[in-house]
């Protein structure tokens, strides 16, 4: 058995712009990444992949709201939004590659899991809504929908326009880790803990019941990673590497840092909240549990970043 890898996609990497959103687009988008993980395949590794689902959640949504308000069709909640959507994306992955694996002459099956993450109910996270779902807009857009609909948030997100925000509460326990765990073993390549996973919450019960939420997908992921002993976790994102002071004249590609370093950065404030952040705390969230290697790149890089060839390796 090879070194297990759990790789993360970005929801933003599937969706190319308001120019590019439609399901095909995506999937072209998706047949992109799953030749890059099938590299990684090929190298050797055991993956997992997990994906993020900001857009696809916020569209899923959105056209509830809409076929509610025109139509009197039934609205769908947030946590079955999310559901939706990791079913729906975690198809593509699945399909694209399966595809990819069958053109190589390669014997690998691709199962997704429908993933649940519990979640605490009195997480403070409930109260200051801070997760970008759906499009990008522009301030009068956003001023625009806020006046149809006062109890939304709006946040400016990077510089890239406003998005609305819903509750983020941290992932406490992926609730499918076994199942998971069953198909690395049996040889699947597994797709999991899409969009971060469903948001569930723990009743007096002890049962579990859906909660409104979107769960940070680095975070779950991370998460994950350390609750089915994972050796690497990759994260990806839109730059072959992490950057120091990015934008300015001395900004400086970071090639391989330790914990201690990241930390540092992290004091000076090097990294967006809206961002990098969220990647660079799930990252040493896993090395400080159980995790010896984080790397952070592109999609186009994971072949070479596996290698040591390409993006930012965070040690121990």
């Amino acid at each position: 058995m090879g070194k297990l890898v759990v790789v993360a996609i970005g929801g933003n990497s599937l969706v190319k712009g308001n120019e590019h959103d439609t399901i095909q687009d995506q999937y072209e988008a998706v047949c992109g990444i799953a030749a890059n993980i099938a590299d990684m395949v090929e190298e050797g590794c055991e993956v997992v992949v997990t994906h993020g689902n900001g857009p696809q959640v916020g569209f899923t949504l959105r056209r509830s709201e809409i076929a509610e308000k025109v139509a009197g069709m039934p609205g769908v909640p947030l946590v079955n939004c999310v559901a939706d959507t990791q079913g729906g994306i975690g198809y593509q992955i699945q399909q694209a590659l399966t595809n990819e694996f069958i053109r190589r002459g390669m014997k690998q099956k691709v199962a997704t899991v429908i993933t649940q993450v519990e979640v605490n109910s009195d997480d403070p996270n409930f109260h200051n809504p801070s997760k970008p779902v759906g499009s990008f807009f522009t301030l009068e857009q956003a001023e625009e929908l806020k006046q149809e609909h006062p109890e939304w948030v709006f946040v400016e997100d990077s510089g890239r326009g406003y998005r609305r925000v819903v509750p983020s509460p941290n992932p406490i326990d992926i609730i499918e880790k076994e199942a998971i765990k069953s198909l690395i073993e049996a040889g699947y390549v597994v797709v999991a803990v899409g969009g971060g996973g469903i948001p569930v919450v723990k009743t007096s019960e002890q049962t579990y019941e859906g909660i409104d939420a979107v769960i940070d997908k680095d975070l779950a992921t991370s998460l994950l990673a350390e609750q089915i002993k994972a050796e690497t976790l990759v994260i990806t994102t839109g730059v072959p590497k992490v950057f120091i002071h990015f934008g300015k004249p001395n900004q400086q590609a970071l090639d391989e840092i330790t914990v201690a370093e990241t930390k540092q950065y992290v004091l000076e404030d090097h990294f967006p909240k809206g961002s990098m952040l969220p990647k660079i705390e799930a990252s040493l969230s896993f090395l400080e549990q159980s995790g010896s290697r984080v790397i952070i790149t592109n999609p186009e890089s994971l072949k070479a970043a596996i290698n040591n060839e390409a993006g930012t390796h965070i040690v121990k």
